[in-house]
């Protein structure tokens, strides 16, 4: 999401690579190209100009350490001031038991799935939660959110013949008490726009279930305008949190760092794609480090440990060592791969693969080899030595590809098994081992 915002910052900090100490003159100009990068971003007017003000202070009330760069003092001052901008520490929920959450929103923000993924996320630290449809209006929202709780046995509620929200949210909650609930999420519709109406019932709902948390599902595509929605719903129902979603789109970031300088109210979670495991609490140092081109290594290592079999991985790392890998075990990896997440949001959390294009063409590469390995038949997987001319017709026919790209596939699978044999899988191995 943040891509074009860290190109610009990149580049404004390598023209500060060659400069020997900061001065006014020089600063001024940095943080001018700065200034331009955040609006561009759709980043709120005063809290840019805010913002490059501390930095600027920052800046010029330090000296340059001897062990670092002028740059590399930059960029310190400017991730220290992005964290506090995106708000210094993770917002946790409440501890309340059972604890009752009530998420708003503007209708198409993706309240009622973001409803299903926090449970989600509750249900694994142990919680019991439980789903209140409170969405009469939307068709088929009723619907929605009783398949996503059925995807993952979540408890449910909803009535499809009452129109009464606080009657619904009242006898509810009542019955995800006596189904032994700890925790309770309400699903409340939303507008294309703030109206009084929906403040309204969104105040009246809250007098009635008295909520813990009070979540704004937000839209990160919303840009400026995610700022104003904000400010209005705070005032009406006094938010707690904040959720953005879609932050694996193309929006430019603006929402998620005006939104907490703005209403003071801190980001709790991030939607990050459509799978119901696409939903992470926020970290703001790990967004600041991300949006300045270092990568987020710490949030990459965690999604692997969620989704990899440890003892999977330790048998796929023997074969290797032997050069034992196959078709069967590269088919393996790449499912493996896709629970982690979308492509283009893994690269982003490498250092210094901010510049990295994982577009369209890359992605229909790397299904057409998967659209290759699965037209072979599990013994051609574990013995790709056998695949003659026809075998490789048949493949092509198969996958929808043309036989030189099977056999593009075969010869890159080759090439790697020789550099295994060859003794360099191994000292990269030891490489790592060493690097800890």
């Amino acid at each position: 999401m943040f891509e074009n915002l860290t190109d610009r910052l990149t580049q404004t900090l390598r023209n500060l690579r060659g400069v020997g100490k900061l001065t006014e003159s020089n600063m001024t100009e940095a943080l001018g190209e700065v200034r331009t990068a955040l609006l561009a971003a759709d980043v709120n007017f005063q809290v840019a100009r805010d913002f490059i003000e501390d930095v600027k202070q920052q800046c010029l009330g330090q000296e340059v350490l001897q062990s670092v760069t002028p740059a590399q003092q930059v960029v310190k001052i400017l991730n220290d001031a992005l964290v506090k901008l995106l708000g210094e520490g993770v917002a946790t929920l409440s501890d309340k038991r059972p604890l009752r959450i009530m998420l708003v929103g503007l209708h198409g923000s993706g309240k009622t799935t973001s409803s299903a993924k926090l449970a989600r996320v509750l249900t694994v630290k142990g919680r019991r939660p439980a789903l209140i449809a409170c969405d009469v209006y939307r068709p088929a929202a009723i619907d929605q959110l009783e398949q996503l709780a059925g995807q993952e046995n979540l408890l449910f509620y909803g009535e499809r013949d009452q129109k009464d929200v606080v009657s619904i949210a009242r006898k509810g909650l009542s019955w995800s008490q006596q189904a032994g609930a700890d925790a309770v999420i309400f699903d409340t519709a939303g507008r294309l726009q703030i109206d009084e109406t929906l403040i309204a019932e969104l105040k009246q709902l809250q007098a009635k279930v008295n909520p813990h948390e009070v979540l704004l599902v937000a839209d990160s595509a919303l840009g400026r305008e995610a700022v104003d929605v904000a400010q209005r719903f705070h005032e009406a129902v006094s938010l707690t949190g904040i959720i953005l979603t879609k932050l694996d789109g193309d929006a430019r970031g603006g929402a998620a760092l005006s939104m907490k300088a703005v209403t003071g109210v801190p980001i709790k979670y991030t939607g990050t794609g459509e799978k119901m495991a696409d939903f992470d609490v926020f970290y703001p140092d790990r967004m600041a480090s991300r949006i300045l081109g270092m990568g987020d290594v710490v949030s990459l290592v965690e999604k692997a440990q969620d989704t990899i079999d440890a003892k999977e991985a330790e048998r796929m790392e023997k074969k290797l060592r032997r050069a034992e890998f196959n078709f069967e075990d590269f088919l393996q990896q790449l499912q493996q791969m896709r629970k982690m997440g979308p492509l283009e949001s893994l690269v982003g959390m490498l250092p210094g693969a901010s510049g990295l294009q994982v577009g369209d063409a890359e992605k229909r590469k790397l299904k057409s080899t998967e659209a290759i390995v699965q037209s072979m038949t599990p013994q051609e997987r574990c013995h790709p030595n056998i695949l003659n001319g026809s075998r490789r017709i048949r493949i092509a026919k198969g996958s929808g590809t043309e036989v030189r790209d099977v056999n593009n596939v075969l010869k890159q699978f080759q090439q790697m098994r020789k550099m295994m044999k060859g003794g360099k899988m191994k000292k990269m191995m030891k490489a790592l081992q060493s690097m800890g």
